[in-house]
């Protein structure tokens, strides 16, 4: 598994929110994290639970959890002598509010385009379309 970069220095001219969420979408990119994510969708889960039908290891699946929780996608508590992974609202939270921006962006430049049709070809108030066609 390659050594994760850190966000600041994959994007240091990001603002630190998008930085967080460059991170996250980084550690996502990974089949195998992504599927550790999806698991622990269902709930909070061990290393053991987590790594069961994974085709990595257990130490593997440690590595990825690592980075997952670098990213803030993963969090974990200790009980006993157990480390129970789940996931970090927050960091998706992130994400969602990054992709969000693109969203709003694309709905503003379709509301600015429309706007703009609707200004150039006005129906003159009182005529009717085949009126104005000609």
């Amino acid at each position: 598994m390659p050594a994760a970069r850190s966000a600041t220095a994959a994007a240091p001219h990001l603002p630190p929110a998008a930085t967080a969420s460059t991170a996250a979408l980084s550690a996502l990119g990974d089949p195998t994290r992504r599927a550790i994510v999806e698991r622990l969708r269902g709930g909070e889960a061990a290393v053991g639970q987590i790594a069961a039908g994974l085709p990595v290891s257990r130490p593997a699946v440690s590595k990825h959890l690592r980075v997952l929780e670098a990213s803030a996608l993963v969090t974990h508590v200790r009980r006993g002598n157990r480390s129970l992974y789940r996931i970090d609202t927050a960091g998706f939270a992130a994400v969602r509010d990054y992709l969000d921006a693109f969203w709003t962006d694309a709905l503003d430049a379709f509301a600015e385009h429309a706007d703009s049709l609707t200004t150039h070809h006005l129906v003159p108030s009182g005529a009717d379309h085949d009126d104005v066609r000609g």
